[in-house]
């Protein structure tokens, strides 16, 4: 069975080339929404145990916004897309305009944030997933997001819950959104179950 831990470079080049394309797709399906160009860069891809998570998002008590859903189809795992609450606002200003929520609605996750939030998750997931997909030629779903405002150890733990015992690392993709002189820093997490991992590199043909 392939680990993330024993992945060697070409395999590592391989997912993070996914980790790009699906930046890609987001900051175009972005682009589409806004009606105006919204770039992206990807200043990192690593493999991550998902017990460090907490650390790179700012500490376990920074307040985070976290998008959850599962994986299912030709393979099984979860994708966790997390952001600070400076960043969220910063998307939903670009995305909506006046209509925004406003700091406090975030925070108290009200039917407005819940809702933008949750299609700003849907976007973005699909986009990495899409970018799976495409370079695998597996058939992949997600589920609904599930939407979370709470500071990042908490969110985490959540996680490692409900994956129980399937994995304890995570492919993290730092992803940095820039439109006009907004810079918006989000966190894309693919954490595949036990035997998805090596699905996706015969899929490559990196095995």
């Amino acid at each position: 069975m392939v680990l993330f831990e024993d992945l060697n470079e070409m395999q590592l080049d391989a997912l993070k080339e996914i980790g790009n394309i699906g930046a890609g797709n987001a900051a175009t399906a972005l682009s589409k929404m806004v009606g105006k160009r919204v770039n992206m860069e990807v200043p990192l891809v690593r493999i991550l145990p998902l017990k460090d998570v907490p650390e790179w998002l700012g500490g376990p008590e920074k307040e985070v916004l976290g998008v959850y859903l599962s994986v299912f189809g030709a393979l099984t795992g979860h994708i966790l897309f997390v952001m600070t609450i400076d960043d969220a606002l910063k998307i939903m200003r670009i995305l909506l305009g006046d209509m925004a929520p406003s700091r406090d609605q975030i925070l108290s996750m009200d039917e407005l944030a819940s809702s933008a939030m949750g299609e700003i998750g849907n976007i973005l997931s699909s986009s990495y997933l899409s970018a799976l997909a495409d370079f695998t030629g597996l058939h992949l779903n997600h589920s609904v997001p599930a939407i979370a405002v709470d500071m990042a150890g908490a969110i985490v733990d959540v996680v490692l819950i409900e994956i129980s015992q399937h994995s304890d690392y995570a492919l993290l993709i730092e992803t940095v959104f820039v439109e006009e002189e907004d810079r918006i820093t989000g966190y894309f997490m693919l954490i595949p179950d036990t035997g998805s991992l090596e699905i996706i590199l015969q899929a490559l043909g990196v095995v």
